[in-house]
């Protein structure tokens, strides 16, 4: 095992980081001891151990990184890119601290969790699959499917496994991932989609050069994928701070609460709101998102 060491831009908070990403405390895919991140990650075919703990403070971050189980030191400048795509290590939010100053209501909400760095999933594959699995389900039910997805087809190193590659589905079935838990039109959705990333179709870089609009076109012409989940993908596979899924339900209702409104906002509402404060609506859905965790006591206080 192999120590690194990592300093982000600051201000960085590992934890508040981390539970955006993981969404709930059943995530087995990013794990949380309160401490240390963990996380299993592929590089060339072999599974890679990671685990991440702050030592330094929010002002001035350092993250030391374990890496365990990796044969070659030529993987780490992958690696560190890897981390710095999924923890925004390298994200600097000063212009967004800088307009929530001249906001109260968004000053308010965003004082309580300096820190927070945008995450990203590793893959548009991965944020695919996640938003396929959420797809009008509640959060709870879809990040069961995504880890008994992950424990049954995920390469395993140890006790844990890493989120499954469109490699390592190749061989499911539909009836397969129906015993999973998924429906027909998922499991039938997932696999084509597999497919896809395998034959080329799903490359980040080509992704990355896009604007937002042309993300979403391309991200729906998949099987299974509409506004909502192409919208999810953009903002937690791409790291398109400015897109709010504001088809996202929890979303609507986070939102709808923050700013104490009566009335049920729709899609084209929620974009007026936010459109005050472009180009970080997408953030303000991560913050929104922190809220909700600290009500229901996830949070360190």
């Amino acid at each position: 095992m192999k120590d690194l060491v990592i300093r982000p831009t600051p201000p960085f908070r590992l934890d508040l980081t981390v539970w955006v990403l993981r969404r709930l405390p059943i995530n087995s895919i990013d794990r949380w001891d309160g401490n240390i991140y963990r996380r299993m990650l592929v590089f060339n075919d072999s599974p890679v151990e990671v685990s991440v703990t702050q030592t330094g403070p929010p002002t001035s971050p350092e993250l030391r990184v374990s890496v365990g189980n990796m044969s070659s030191e030529r993987h780490f400048p992958e690696l560190l890119s890897t981390l710095e795509k999924m923890l925004g290590l390298r994200v600097d939010l000063t212009k967004f601290y800088s307009l929530a100053a001249k906001d109260e209501k968004l000053f308010l909400l965003t004082q309580r969790f300096i820190g927070l760095k945008p995450p990203r999933l590793p893959t548009v594959f991965e944020a695919l699959i996640n938003g396929l699995a959420c797809q009008q389900l509640s959060l709870n039910v879809g990040i069961h499917l995504l880890n008994r997805l992950t424990a049954a087809y995920g390469t395993k190193f140890g006790g844990s496994h890493a989120f499954p590659r469109p490699v390592d589905l190749s061989d499911a079935s539909q009836e397969d991932l129906r015993k999973l838990g998924f429906s027909n039109r998922k499991a039938q959705n997932i696999l084509a989609i597999s497919q896809a990333a395998i034959a080329g179709r799903l490359d980040d870089l080509v992704f990355e050069g896009l604007d937002n609009a042309s993300v979403t076109v391309r991200l729906q012409e998949l099987p299974g994928v509409g506004r909502w989940t192409a919208q999810y993908v953009s903002l937690r596979g791409l790291g398109r701070l400015s897109v709010f899924p504001a088809d996202d339900v929890g979303g609507q209702n986070k939102l709808q609460s923050w700013l104490k409104l009566t009335k049920r906002l729709d899609y084209d509402a929620i974009n007026r709101i936010l459109d005050r404060w472009s180009p970080y609506q997408g953030l303000i859905y991560f913050y929104l998102l922190l809220d909700h965790l600290g009500q229901k006591k996830y949070l360190p206080a």
